[in-house]
């Protein structure tokens, strides 16, 4: 019977350092979750009121347990690199299921899909431009592709000047290429419905006591001319609101006609020399996404070249009620099971999720070897006390046989 028990101690011993050997071979490896061998006794009874002097007979592995404790978090610098702290995983599609992980060490595929090192879609809650929010009752792909920002043509411009009272109206006629028939211009620059870009020029006329027309031109074609009246103490007041919606044009370029708004609103008329002030208009050209940004709560948002923003999504966090019941499908991630219970959705910094942190990653809960090192040792002294027995018995099996040979 020793050796038997024995026997069990050694396949336990061995059990144990084989999941300690992986543990200690994954100690690099991102989002990795550690494991113990847990084990019990095997203890057989054959007859009635016989447990006092019954001996057990060795012992089994009865699980290994997976160690969801959190990793140190290293920065990287990439973007695209995502760590949970706390509790959560982040939530991919292997297009066969779901599958969740703690490996954010993301990528971009050839279809502008954020993926795993597997090619597992990273997903998303949407978001939605309509209600201003994301839509957490559904999933898509974290796609940047299809993050590009559209041209925006400008409609409206706002004009802060200051023009000077004590000018002089021009003795000929207004003519754009002849600075002598204009007092002040200010350049700036719009959009058409393409993003192509177009130079206007506001040209300011002098035309009476506290009188100026303000031509606008648009790369040479004119828009029309405006009036502008000025108060006694500066202020503009006519037209009464500021504002001039001047003809529409077409550059002839394919895109559509285009007419703007000016807000001379803030253009004064002072003693004081001409000054241009501050110009802002509304539109922009199309933009290539740049960068992206991940904030703590993982809404992901796309920068780009031409100076916008938008947001892509909030990425999706799951969460489970027994941690040990999951399924490793390797590469740091998991898929649920009946053990482990249905995911329960969320996002990050919300109730029981983590936040995530971008440009980092999780390392393994393994990488201070330290311990299992001491854990190894421990379980290669099982390993020979148990091949000590294994001796012992046999020694003592051989004298037996030797005695009974006499």
């Amino acid at each position: 019977m020793a050796l038997n028990q024995a026997l069990s101690g050694l396949n336990g011993a061995q059990a144990d350092l084989n999941v300690i050997a992986n543990n200690i071979a994954n100690a690099n490896t991102t989002g990795f979750k550690g494991s113990r061998a847990e084990f019990a006794d095997i203890y057989a009874v054959s007859g009635v009121n016989l447990s006092a002097t019954a001996v057990g007979s060795g012992t089994r592995m009865t699980d290994v347990a997976q160690q969801f404790a959190q990793g140190d978090i290293e920065t990287t610098g990439n973007s695209l690199d995502m760590a949970i702290s706390g509790n959560g995983f982040f939530v991919v599609n292997t297009g066969n299921g779901y599958a969740y992980t703690r490996d954010g060490a993301f990528q971009q595929d050839a279809n502008g899909n954020v993926v795993t090192q597997d090619g597992y879609k990273v997903q998303v809650y949407p978001y939605s431009a309509a209600s201003g929010s994301v839509d957490t009752s559904t999933l898509t792909n974290l796609n940047l592709v299809t993050a590009q920002s559209a041209a925006t043509p400008t409609s409206t411009a706002t004009i802060t000047s200051n023009l000077p009272a004590n000018a002089t109206a021009p003795a000929l006629a207004f003519d754009p290429t002849n600075p002598a028939t204009f007092n002040n211009s200010t350049t700036f620059t719009v959009y058409d419905s393409l993003g192509s870009s177009h130079q206007a020029t506001v040209y300011y006329v002098k035309t009476g006591t506290n009188t100026w027309d303000a031509n606008l031109y648009v790369d040479g074609q004119s828009a029309g001319t405006q009036a502008l009246t000025f108060s006694s103490s500066g202020t503009l007041t006519t037209p009464a609101n500021g504002i001039v919606t001047y003809n529409s044009l077409n550059y002839g370029n394919g895109a559509n006609a285009q007419a703007l708004s000016v807000n001379f609103s803030q253009t004064t008329q002072y003693g004081s020399a001409y000054a241009a002030g501050t110009i802002s208009q509304n539109g922009y050209t199309a933009g290539a996404l740049s960068s992206i940004n991940v904030d703590n709560t993982g809404v992901v948002t796309a920068n780009y070249s031409n100076g916008q923003s938008s947001e892509l999504g909030q990425l999706a966090m799951a969460n489970f009620q027994n941690l040990q019941g999951l399924t490793q499908l390797g590469s740091a991630s998991w898929s649920a099971s009946t053990a482990s219970g249905t995911a329960v959705m969320g996002t990050a910094g919300s109730g029981q999720y983590g936040t995530i942190q971008s440009g980092a990653l999780e390392e393994s809960n393994t990488s201070d070897t330290t311990a299992q090192l001491v854990d190894m040792i421990q379980a290669q002294r099982d390993y020979q006390a148990n091949a000590q027995v294994l001796s012992t018995d046999d020694t003592l099996a051989s004298t037996l046989f030797s005695a009974v040979s006499r």
